[in-house]
């Protein structure tokens, strides 16, 4: 009887242009990396960035907020009210 093997990483077929399909092959015979390795950075790139952006967004937002910033003596009451706010039911969160 044959054991089967589970796989650990999950499959995806993807589809690109001929153009950006030829760059790819090229960046990956470039770099010798298969074309996994090379979607896999990619991926890790595009998620990276996309934190960047989040981060930058929430910093813009904390300093239109608070344009003075906050100390260390502000973060127990930030803390405090930020866990306050998730106690409270969705319906009373929404409107507060």
């Amino acid at each position: 009887m044959a054991t089967a093997t589970i796989r650990k990483s999950k499959v995806y077929t993807i589809s690109l242009p001929p153009e950006l399909a030829r760059k790819a092959e090229a960046l990956a015979r470039r770099d010798s990396r298969t074309m996994s390795e090379l979607f896999r950075e990619a991926f890790r790139s595009y998620a990276a960035e996309q934190a960047r952006r989040t981060l930058a967004e929430v910093g813009e937002y904390a300093a239109s907020r608070n344009p003075q910033g906050y100390s260390a003596a502000d973060v127990p009451r930030l803390i405090k009210g930020v866990r306050a706010r998730k106690q409270l039911p969705s319906r009373s969160r929404a409107i507060a």
